[in-house]
């Protein structure tokens, strides 16, 4: 068989970026067994982080580069999209190699292991932005995860760490399961897998609506709302956050995460029909926040606690995606698309900025510990106390956390422009309850000791810089808001 539609093209160009991505964690491992120095194996990891992002911001300039396509299907499509994509995962495997610091210092981590997983896990979020099909998508999603399973276990000793390890990789493994399967199940019935191509044949009439296609697409979301950790398919994720090593905690709640927004977007923005996902994404965004805030509010430890502010968040997040697919009109669509990829930039760079100050006020290698061993923190540590509530604020949505603030009424717009004000007063509601605990937490940070000893230690120069970059990134996106909007396309 042959012919010019089955001839498949190869951009080598395209594929820079993740090829820089790979051939980081290659290079990693074989500085940690020649020089076996941690330090240039840190070094290594983040020389190989910066130049990813670079190569993903040259290689994303300009019109959108094509690769493994056979005829007018590609399967890889690097553009301005991918470029933010993978800059952004870039930037926060740097943040939290910073924040790894005092952990891989403590001698308990293997530095190259440690290393080498970090950049295998943003080899996969490279791909994800430009993946064009979904076994590209699924593949891309599992690198970015499948690391996570050893960094979560990677607390020597530590019998949470263990059981986190165990349970991620259980649940993760079934909801990858339902993905694949769903996949399995739209290429039965459309006889296609390329995004575009799947969504103009599930608008074709041709296609016959079968109960298997409705299916389908209700699998590959649910396995997909696994990785936002979206009700209900949450409980992995308090669990799993309170065990990992604070850094591993921090990446899993930013990166990862970004990672399941980045592919539900793709999905239901190309290729699954938008009158069965946006009913099935809008009654899980508001499970989700409601869910995610009122278990918030009766929580003492740390890491749980911004676990499950961030399985509320998750919800924020997932509510333009329902009004994106229920809108018929096309600037509800893109300005719903604009909300969900701003909220999700805004609330990384808050939550990685929460966990540096987390990681900053606890001895070197030790886990979140409870709210009441920050009590007073910020009246012995002034600027990182200021930095981490900062955070807290930002991530209420209350100023002078502006990054935060413009994210939820962004989100409340987009509903209420897609016509799902119902959602939009849900997402108020939540937001008010979510003030109840960021607050408390923010607080605590300037109470006295009182009867409580609070456990505190002065931040390594790394984590100290980790958090005032991302406190300054949120500050400047907070205060320009319209940069990430035209990044996004809306």
């Amino acid at each position: 068989m042959s012919g010019p539609s089955l001839v498949q093209s190869v951009d080598h160009v395209a594929l820079l970026p993740a090829y820089v991505a790979a051939g980081t964690a290659v290079l990693v491992l074989l500085v940690d067994l020649l020089l076996v120095r941690a330090s240039a194996t840190v070094a290594t990891a983040v020389a190989g982080a910066v130049i990813t992002a670079v190569a993903a911001a040259a290689v994303g300039s300009g019109a959108d580069r094509r690769t493994f396509c056979v005829g007018t299907d590609c399967s890889y499509v690097f553009g301005d999209w991918s470029a933010l994509v993978a800059a952004l995962v870039a930037l926060l495997v740097l943040g939290v190699l910073a924040l790894s610091g005092p952990l891989l210092r403590a001698g308990n981590t293997p530095v190259g292991e440690y290393c080498f997983l970090l950049a295998c896990s943003m080899t996969g979020g490279v791909v994800l932005g430009a993946a064009g099909d979904l076994i590209t998508l699924i593949v891309a999603v599992e690198v970015l995860t499948l690391p996570l399973y050893v960094l979560v276990g990677l607390r020597r000793g530590s019998l949470a760490s263990a059981e986190a390890a165990v349970t991620f990789f259980v649940v993760s493994v079934v909801a990858t399961t339902l993905t694949l399967l769903g996949a399995a199940l739209l290429y039965a019935a459309t006889g296609g897998l390329h995004l575009e191509r799947l969504g103009t044949l599930l608008a074709d009439e041709a296609v016959p609506d079968l109960p298997l296609t409705t299916v389908a697409v209700i699998l590959v979301v649910a396995g997909l709302a696994f990785k936002v950790a979206a009700v209900p398919f949450h409980a992995w994720a308090p669990a799993t956050y309170d065990g990992a090593p604070l850094p591993v905690a921090a990446y899993l709640s930013t990166a990862s995460k970004l990672g399941g927004v980045i592919a539900l977007l793709a999905v239901v923005s190309q290729a699954l029909p938008p009158e069965v996902t946006g009913p099935v994404l809008a009654l899980v965004a508001a499970l989700t926040m409601t869910v995610g805030n009122l278990v918030a509010l009766r929580q003492r430890r740390t890491v749980r606690l911004l676990a499950w502010s961030s399985v509320a968040q998750a919800g924020y997040i997932l509510a333009p995606l329902g009004a994106l697919a229920l809108s018929g009109d096309a600037a509800a669509r893109s300005t719903a698309y604009a909300a969900t990829v701003a909220y999700a930039v805004f609330f990384v760079l808050l939550e990685l900025a929460a966990f540096a100050g987390v990681v900053a006020l606890r001895p070197a290698g030790a886990d979140g510990g409870d709210l009441d061993d920050l009590r007073g923190a910020a009246r012995r540590h002034r600027w990182v106390g200021a930095g981490l509530a900062f955070a807290l604020i930002g991530l209420a949505g209350l100023p002078p956390g502006l990054a935060g603030l413009f994210a939820k009424v962004t989100v409340v717009r987009s509903l209420l422009g897609g016509g799902a004000g119902w959602l939009a007063l849900v997402v108020a509601v939540n937001a008010v309850i979510g003030l109840a605990y960021y607050l408390r937490a923010a607080a605590l940070l300037y109470a006295p000791a009182g009867e409580v000893t609070a456990v505190g230690v002065r931040p390594a120069r790394a984590v100290a810089a980790a958090l005032a970059v991302t406190t300054v990134l949120a500050v400047i996106v907070g205060f320009a808001p319209q940069i990430v909007l035209d990044l996004a396309g809306g």
